[in-house]
């Protein structure tokens, strides 16, 4: 069974960065789509940014919240996906995890959509 291992999170103040970083735990097949979700406190989950590689083609999606501030990034070869975030706000604070799928995902922003599963990361951000 594939794992997602992710690394990255932490506690920083307001205004500050982070980077999400999450790999396959092996490279038999490759991922084609992997995306990034988010936990808060007594909300729902919610879809972060993705990334969908097919025909050399590179496909990004994110949630309007992150625009500007979060950029997705990986590689295909690896089965690697990364998230860079500045300008973080409380409004951010929550578990971040991230998932991968083996197919052609039209929506990246369903959860439902993908098979696999990293345990999350705790991202904390204090004002």
């Amino acid at each position: 069974q594939v794992q997602l291992l992710e690394s990255g999170g932490g506690l920083v103040q307001a205004g500050g960065s982070l980077r999400l970083s999450c790999a396959a735990s092996e490279n038999t097949f490759r991922m084609i789509t992997m995306g990034w979700f988010r936990q808060a406190p007594g909300k729902e989950r919610e879809f972060v940014a993705a990334i969908r590689w097919n025909a050399g083609n590179t496909a990004f999606d994110y949630v309007d919240a992150v625009k500007g501030r979060f950029t997705v990034s990986g590689d295909s070869a690896k089965n690697t996906v990364s998230l860079q975030m500045v300008s973080l706000s409380p409004d951010d604070t929550a578990v971040y995890s991230c998932a991968a799928d083996r197919g052609f995902l039209p929506s990246m922003r369903n959860a439902r959509n993908y098979a696999y599963w990293g345990q999350g990361t705790q991202v904390t951000v204090s004002s």
